[in-house]
C-alpha cells in the first residue's frame, strides 16, 4: 500500500490536467489525448492549429507567453503563426468534451469496482472513492481513505497519547523517553525491593528505609542527638548514663517552666476557640450558599454544553448543504456552456432553405484533412422554414470514398428537428450544392433529387442521418492552381433547397 501514489483530489473546475489513461474501460484512441500532459482530455480546448489540449494544460503552457505547438513540431507540420499557442487562440471544444465524457470508465484505485462514464467519474466518484490513497497528515504514510481514521487512532507513530501515570500528553514514538522522566512512573526501591513507588517519591522512600535500620537514643527527647544501630543502643546508654541524667534534670526544669506558660496559653486559646466557633458557623453558612451556587453553575454549564453540541450538529448540516450546492452549481455551469453552444448554433441558422457556409483557414484545415486529424467538417444547421426540415452540410477537404485524395467531397445531411412530426417524410426536395466563384463568374454547381428509398432521407431517429451527396464534387486540382474560389484563404459553400410543395 505505501508504495502507491496519493490519489488526486476531485475538481469540477478546469484547474487540473487530464484523466489518467487507465480509467478507460475500452481501447484508448489518440484523439482523446491532451497533446501536453498526454492524458485523457479534461475540459478540452482546440487551438487554431487543430490540436486539442486540456484547459488547465493549455492555460499553464501559455501563462508565461506564446509557445510553439510541440505536436505540430512532432508531426512536422509546424507553420507560423498557426502553430503558435497563445492566449485567445484556442476555444472550448464542446464536441470533443461530450465525446470524452461519454466514454466508459472504471475507477483507478485498487479493489474499487466502480464503473460508469468519465462524466459520472468526475462529478460523483473522483476524489470521493473509499479506496483512494491519501497521506497521513502526521506521519505522511500513504493509506486508503477508509483506513485513515483507524490509522490515526491506533497505528500512527506521530499520534498523541496521554501518560497513564502522570496524564501528560506525548508522541507515541517518544513513549520510552517519557517513561524515563515521568515523575509518576512506578519504580522499585533499591533497599527494600518494594514495587510501584512513583519516581518522585522513591528517594524519600529509600531514605526512610535507611532510617528504619538506625534508631535514635532513647534520651533524644531530652537532648541526646546520637543515632546508633539497634544492636548497640544498650552499650550507648550505659556509656553515657551521667550525661543522660544531667540532660534529664535540665529537661524537667524546662518542662515546669513550659507547663506554666502553657496553662496561660490554654486560657487564651480557650477564649480564642469560642471566637473561632462563631466564625466557623458563619463560614459554614457561606459555604452552603457557595455550594448551591456551584450546583446552579454546573446545571447552567451542562445546558451550555448541550446547546454547543446542537450548534455543532447544525454547522455540520449546513456544511453538507453548502457542498451539495457547490456540486449543483458546477453541474449548472456545464449546462450553461452547452446552452451557449446551442445559442451560437441557432444564431448562425437560416430559415429559407438557403445557406452560405464560410470556411476560413482553408490551407490549414486542408492539411489537417490530408493528415487525417480532421478529415471531415460539419456546418451549422439551417432550415427550410422556422418549423421546417433541419439540415446541415458535411465536407471532406481531401475527399471521401471514390473522391479521396482527388476531389473535394460535399454531402447533404438531414438532421433530427423539433417539428419532424409535422413534416412529410421521406424528404423529397431538390438540393443544389455550389462552390462559389468569388469573382461571380463560374460557380461549381451540382444538384440532386433525393432517393426516397434511402435511409438518408427518412425521418431521423438519431441526431442526424447518413450523409448523402457528391463525393466527386470538385477536383482538388482546380483548387491547387491559381483560382478565384479561394481568396484570403477562405472558400464559400452554398446550399439551396427547393421549397416547392412545402
Amino acid at each position: 500500500m505505501a508504495a502507491q501514489e496519493p490519489s488526486p483530489p476531485s475538481s469540477l473546475e478546469g484547474n487540473k490536467p487530464g484523466f489518467p489513461k487507465k480509467i478507460l474501460a475500452n481501447k484508448l484512441e489518440d484523439k482523446h489525448l491532451c497533446n501536453i500532459c498526454l492524458k485523457i482530455l479534461r475540459r478540452p480546448f482546440q487551438a487554431q492549429c487543430g490540436h486539442r489540449f486540456c484547459s488547465y494544460c493549455f492555460n499553464k503552457a501559455v501563462s508565461s507567453g506564446p509557445q510553439k505547438c510541440s505536436a505540430c513540431i512532432k508531426e512536422n507540420i509546424f507553420e507560423e503563426p498557426t502553430s503558435i499557442l497563445k492566449q485567445g487562440c484556442a476555444f472550448p471544444d464542446n464536441a470533443a468534451k461530450r465525446e470524452v465524457e461519454a466514454l466508459e470508465a472504471v475507477c483507478i484505485n485498487e479493489e474499487c469496482s466502480w464503473t460508469g462514464t468519465i462524466k459520472e467519474y468526475e462529478a460523483n466518484h473522483e476524489g470521493k472513492c473509499d479506496f483512494r490513497i491519501l497521506s497521513c497528515p502526521s506521519c505522511k504514510e500513504l493509506l486508503r481513505a477508509n483506513e485513515l481514521d483507524r490509522h490515526n487512532e491506533r497505528e500512527c507513530p506521530e499520534r498523541t497519547l496521554n501518560c497513564k501515570y502522570c496524564k501528560e500528553p506525548f508522541h507515541f514514538k517518544n513513549i520510552k523517553a517519557h517513561d524515563e522522566i515521568c515523575p509518576k512512573y512506578p519504580m522499585i526501591c533499591e533497599g527494600c525491593a518494594k514495587k510501584k513507588i512513583p519516581r518522585e517519591k522513591v528517594s524519600k522512600w529509600y531514605l526512610s528505609f535507611l532510617l528504619f535500620l538506625l534508631t535514635p537514643c532513647r534520651f533524644h527527647v531530652v537532648g541526646c542527638d546520637m543515632t546508633v544501630e539497634k544492636e548497640k543502643i544498650h552499650d550507648h546508654e550505659q556509656a553515657c548514663s551521667y550525661e543522660h541524667l544531667n540532660l534529664l534534670l535540665h529537661f524537667i526544669m524546662a518542662l515546669e517552666l513550659q507547663l506554666h506558660s502553657e496553662k496561660t496559653k490554654v486560657a487564651e486559646l480557650s477564649r480564642r476557640c469560642q471566637e473561632l466557633e462563631l466564625k466557623v458557623s458563619t463560614f459554614e453558612n457561606i459555604v452552603c450558599v457557595l455550594n448551591r451556587e456551584m450546583e446552579r453553575s454546573a446545571t447552567t454549564m451542562e445546558a451550555y454544553n448541550r446547546q454547543h453540541r446542537l450548534d455543532q450538529d447544525k454547522i455540520e448540516l449546513l456544511n453538507n448543504k453548502v457542498r451539495q450546492l457547490e456540486r449543483t452549481v458546477g453541474l449548472r455551469d456545464l449546462s450553461i456552456v452547452e446552452m451557449e453552444a446551442k445559442m451560437r448554433e441557432m444564431s448562425a441558422a437560416t430559415y429559407d432553405g438557403v445557406f452560405v457556409w464560410k470556411i476560413s483557414d482553408f490551407s490549414k484545415k486542408r492539411q489537417d484533412a490530408v493528415a487525417g486529424r480532421a478529415p471531415a467538417m460539419f456546418s451549422a444547421a439551417f432550415y427550410t422554414s422556422k418549423y421546417g426540415y433541419k439540415m446541415c452540410l458535411r465536407i471532406y477537404l481531401n475527399g471521401d470514398g471514390t473522391g479521396r485524395g482527388t476531389h473535394l467531397s460535399l454531402f447533404f445531411v438531414v438532421m433530427r428537428g423539433h417539428s419532424d412530426a409535422l413534416l412529410k417524410w421521406p424528404f423529397n426536395q431538390k438540393v443544389t450544392l455550389m462552390l462559389l466563384d468569388q469573382n461571380n463568374r463560374e460557380h461549381i454547381i451540382d444538384a440532386f433529387r433525393p432517393d426516397i428509398s434511402s435511409s438518408s432521407f427518412q425521418r431521423p431517429v438519431s441526431d442526424m442521418n447518413i450523409a448523402s451527396g457528391c463525393p466527386l464534387f470538385c477536383p482538388l486540382s482546380k483548387l491547387d492552381t491559381k483560382n478565384s474560389y479561394i481568396r484570403d484563404d477562405t472558400i464559400f459553400i452554398k446550399a439551396i433547397v427547393d421549397l416547392t410543395g412545402l
